[in-house]
């Protein structure tokens, strides 16, 4: 899988505000930001990040992803840190 079908996949389910998918073979990491996930504990964030992808991770297309999910104002205080100019 490409990695945009990821980022479409999950930006159409969830409505976020901001994707970013880079994949290795069949490792994937996921940034992703949204109001989706205000007041929600990590593990519910991925949870919500697993539910689009979980036929590809059955059928074995997606081996391994890493997920980090951020509010927009977790997102503007992380972001400098995860994406450095």
């Amino acid at each position: 899988m490409e990695t945009n079908q990821v980022e479409t996949l999950l930006r159409d389910t969830l409505s976020l505000d901001e994707i970013i998918v880079k994949a290795n073979g069949s490792h994937y990491e996921v940034i992703a930001v949204g109001t989706c996930f205000d007041g929600l504990r990590r593990l519910k964030r991925e949870q919500l990040i697993y539910g689009p992808l979980m036929d590809t991770i059955k059928d074995g297309t997606m081996h391994a992803v890493s997920i980090r999910a951020f509010t927009p104002d977790e997102w503007q205080k992380e972001r400098k840190f995860i994406l450095p100019q």
